[in-house]
């Protein structure tokens, strides 16, 4: 599923007649490496969205948790309208977690909640590892601490580097009939519901194809693994399954909880029906179980 989605965000770069939309509000964190909108008033929580997608996929969440909670939600520049970072670093992920992290800090959010879905995860694990003292609870939902051991269990950075710089490449090249031939069987395979398909692709449409392929490139070769063991708080791994998958579910359920072995506190729950975008497909399961996270009394 998730190799399916990497496939189908290079399909869609930069289709013909496309425009670059501006974020709806901009944040100063970081200047232009994120945005940041702020909702509501209460404990602090962090949404950040995936690969090519909008903050509003967070839209159904939002309206669960404004009227209780404070929110902050991420916009990562390079997709879906914001404009892309210039500069040496190609890297996405680990930029958009330093600029968080920056965030929280200049804004004295004590202990948030961060919730990031698929590249957001990665960003949400790092911010994690690497300012521990920043983050109070972590969620990341459908990703991985190494995104390639879904091709390969046994993969190492080493042994995929080549077939991911392949593949960035690729995107890089792809022409136009070739990303739109593809695009609707491929979307379809990471939104089960119909009516919400529309919003990923025109998310897709409107990102830098550049800042695409270089996080692509970024998630293959990145494991955090080594990592997961710095993290001090609670962390809630939350994942998608549906018998289209094409495997069983004890299988997906191996799959998370062999790659977060090394993280001291942690939690799994499955949402089945669902396919990568759970926040799409199962809006008020993945609400209940984000509700219950951050409600859910810290141990002494």
């Amino acid at each position: 599923m998730w190799t399916r989605m990497l496939a189908a965000i290079g399909i869609a770069m930069s289709l013909p007649g496309a425009a670059v939309a501006k974020p709806a509000q901009a944040g100063s964190a970081a200047r232009e490496r994120i945005a940041v909108i702020s909702e509501g008033t209460g404990p602090d929580v962090v949404l950040i969205p995936g690969l090519a997608s909008s903050s509003t996929v967070w839209s159904d969440l939002v309206r669960q948790l404004k009227p209780k909670h404070r929110l902050h939600i991420v916009q990562i520049a390079g997709f879906a309208g914001m404009p892309a970072v210039g500069g040496e670093d190609d890297r996405v992920a680990a930029p958009a977690a330093e600029a968080i992290a920056d965030y929280i800090r200049r804004e004295r959010i004590a202990a948030p909640v961060v919730i990031g879905h698929s590249l957001g995860g990665e960003v949400a694990l790092m911010l994690g590892a690497r300012q521990p003292e920043l983050v109070g609870r972590l969620m990341v939902v459908d990703a991985l601490p190494f995104y390639s051991l879904l091709m390969n269990p046994a993969a190492t950075v080493a042994m995929v580097t080549p077939r991911a710089a392949a593949y960035r490449d690729a995107m890089l090249t792809a022409t136009a009939e070739q990303r739109e031939a593809a695009q609707a069987a491929t979307i379809a395979r990471l939104v089960k519901t119909d009516g919400k398909r529309r919003g990923l692709v025109t998310s897709l449409e409107l990102s830098d194809r550049k800042t695409v392929a270089n996080a692509t490139y970024e998630l293959m070769t990145t494991d955090l693994r080594p990592e997961l063991p710095r993290i001090r708080v609670p962390v809630a791994v939350v994942y998608a399954y549906d018998p289209l998958y094409g495997v069983p579910a004890a299988a997906i359920d191996a799959t998370f909880r062999n790659a977060y072995a090394g993280t001291p506190d942690v939690r799994f729950r499955r949402i089945d029906g669902s396919f990568h975008f759970v926040m799409l497909d199962q809006p008020a399961a993945l609400a209940q179980v984000v509700t219950d996270f951050i409600d859910r009394p810290v141990a002494n």
